[in-house]
């Protein structure tokens, strides 16, 4: 395999690739991109954790436990209940007996959360203005939408690969 190296707008800066070799490189630099972004983006690697702990769990509120945000974040179950605990600690999250089983704590976001988050939201929406400043409006716009669309279809991805519906 060939190491490749693109410009902003895919341009293949070896010419030695073929077309199909390129589009395979480039797809290639995708996961390269996407785990530098966030690592970029923050200012302290405390707000990343902390981010992704309340969006996991505000997107399953109410089904949520430790377990399932260490299965989401790719870390073990102590790592995650660190974590967990700090943002209980915080105000930021809360446990609370899971209605269809009581014997389970799930995790639920305060209105302290939703206000972190809210205000991280905020935080990244400036930190991506600056950082496509010198783009086109709709250039901005389309990649708003194309990377919030992959984020859709990569948790859909995720779920079907962890029910077994592997297509």
């Amino acid at each position: 395999m060939r190491e490749a190296r693109h410009t902003y707008d895919g341009e293949v800066i070896k010419p030695s690739l073929t077309p199909d070799e390129a589009d395979d490189a480039l797809l290639e630099d995708v996961g390269i991109a996407l785990s530098g972004l966030r690592r970029r983006t923050v200012s302290r690697r405390s707000d990343l954790t902390r981010n992704l702990i309340l969006n996991i769990v505000a997107e399953d509120s109410g089904r949520i436990t430790v377990g399932g945000v260490a299965a989401q974040m790719g870390v073990s179950q102590p790592v995650a209940s660190r974590s967990v605990a700090g943002c209980i600690a915080d105000g930021l999250l809360r446990r609370t007996a899971s209605q269809e089983d009581g014997r389970r704590s799930i995790l639920e976001l305060t209105d302290a959360g939703e206000a972190e988050r809210r205000r991280f939201a905020l935080q990244q929406r400036d930190v991506f203005r600056q950082i496509t400043a010198a783009w086109q409006p709709d250039e901005r716009t389309a990649f708003a939408r194309y990377l919030i669309r992959y984020s859709a279809d990569a948790r859909t991805w995720s779920e079907n690969q962890q029910s077994g519906d592997a297509h």
